[in-house]
């Protein structure tokens, strides 16, 4: 197999990964059982794996890593908006 599409096959499911997660959250309203610490790491790699790909110019690493940020922004937008006071 080659090695670019092996890269853009793991870059989808783990780009997609968090998706059932968010649309949970939507649906439910409820956050409750979301760490924002996870989130906030999770973000942070991912973030340093964007800049990553930049770095060496592969764009499969760049493109599934900034999709993973933005989910995880949402649901980490989500825990705040939906958490119990």
């Amino acid at each position: 197999m080659d090695e670019n599409v092996l890269g853009i096959i793991a870059g989808i499911l783990t780009s997609v990964s968090m998706i059932p997660q968010l649309i949970k959250v939507i649906k439910k309203k409820d956050a409750e059982n979301l760490s924002w610490v996870m989130l906030t790491i999770l973000i942070t790699g991912l973030s340093l794996w964007v800049w990553y790909g930049f770095l060496q110019d592969e764009l499969p690493i760049i493109v599934s890593n900034a999709f993973a940020v933005l989910v995880n922004i949402t649901l980490l937008i989500c825990f705040f908006i939906f958490k119990k006071k």
